[in-house]
């Protein structure tokens, strides 16, 4: 099993890169996350991997982070859900955005990634709430607690419940550029779109 590579990056595809680790090139599939934070060509790089073995294939997928992996693998165990969605929903959402989708029974925000449908989406959750981690949740739901307490108050003032909250707040990009009013406006806009 191939659990990492570390070698200097020889070429950028679309969705994949080449890796030359000591005159041999390994073609690696990734998130566009981890794309885009490969640098230039002929940089040193490092990726966790996972490798891929069906009958007639064997693919080498990469990752930067080792949750990043970790959620991948998980995400490929579910049955009809391949290597290529769980690419598609990595690279749509970040690791905590994903986690607390799934936790929360975020169905909508699950479709909104391309190839995903509801009963996949139902599927999905149905399969990994149970699994994901509870350091994820216990890391990721601090970390929104802190940026997002005054957006989750004011949503539960208004009548929303914690989980409802819970599911709009998950949708806020993570930027803390945004005044409280503009994150409270676009966390409504989560449920008028339902």
């Amino acid at each position: 099993m191939i659990a990492g590579l570390q070698g200097k990056l020889e070429s950028l595809g679309s969705d994949s890169a080449v890796i030359d680790v000591n005159g041999i090139g390994f073609q690696v599939y990734m998130p566009t996350s981890t794309l885009s934070s490969l640098g230039a060509i002929g940089k040193e790089v490092k990726l966790y991997t996972h490798l891929h073995l069906r009958e007639d294939n064997a693919t080498l997928y990469g990752f930067a982070s080792s949750d990043e992996l970790r959620l991948f693998q998980s995400l490929i165990s579910v049955s009809g859900l391949g290597p290529k969605l769980a690419l598609a929903l990595l690279s749509a959402m970040d690791v905590e955005k994903l986690t607390i989708a799934i936790a929360t029974g975020s169905v909508d925000i699950l479709c909104q990634v391309s190839g995903i449908g509801k009963k996949v989406a139902e599927r999905l959750i149905l399969e990994l709430k149970g699994k994901i981690g509870v350091e994820w949740l216990t890391a990721t739901a601090a970390q929104l607690a802190q940026e997002n307490t005054e957006v989750m108050a004011a949503l539960t003032s208004l009548g929303y419940s914690v989980n409802e909250a819970t599911r709009a707040v998950a949708t806020l990009p993570p930027s803390s550029d945004l005044s409280l009013e503009e994150r409270v406006r676009l966390a409504l806009q989560y449920f008028g779109g339902k």
